[in-house]
């Protein structure tokens, strides 16, 4: 087979690594950053409760803290903006997750037919993923870590990459 087919369909590969880490990492850093916009938002609403409650009237400094929460959470919230990055790391996330499908559909499928369609494909997901690159907003290292464990526990191996299973039926 030709050396830059080969070449291409190993950095194919690569690239398919890649987006597996990238998009695992922005799905591990989705699932905190849901989580404390679970919390921003009903944290005001319990802080009011608890604020407003009549059986807390003689603890006032239990009040006045909850008033201060209830009034102070919303503010941290717009500020740290979750609601833009939630749609943000969930755009990229996808976008990545695709791109390694891709990249794998690619290098198994596309790189047994014409080399020339092989090697047009291989410059448009380059494209694709140089744009992501460019746009997205890189995870903390922690998500990196959580998906280097995730995907080395195996979380992301499909049985049908893997070596062929016994059959099971009917004898």
């Amino acid at each position: 087979m030709d050396v830059a087919i080969e070449a291409l369909k190993r950095e194919c590969e690569r690239q398919e690594e890649s987006c597996l880490y990238t998009s695992t990492a922005l799905f591990e850093w989705l699932k905190d950053l849901r989580l404390w916009r679970t919390a921003f938002i009903t944290l005001p609403i319990v802080c009011a409760a608890i604020a407003t409650s009549a059986l807390l009237k003689h603890w006032q400094w239990v009040t006045g803290i909850a008033t201060i929460l209830a009034g102070v959470s919303p503010a941290i919230f717009k500020a740290l903006d979750l609601d833009r990055d939630l749609a943000s790391i969930t755009r990229f996330g996808n976008t990545f997750k695709s791109l390694q499908d891709r990249f794998r559909q690619a290098r198994t499928i596309t790189s047994l037919g014409d080399p020339d369609e092989f090697k047009k494909e291989f410059a448009q997901l380059r494209s694709k993923l140089d744009d992501a690159r460019m746009a997205s907003i890189p995870p903390p290292e922690r998500y990196f870590k959580k998906a280097q464990a995730k995907i080395g526990k195996g979380h992301y191996t499909f049985e049908a990459d893997g070596a062929p299973q016994p059959s099971k039926g009917v004898a």
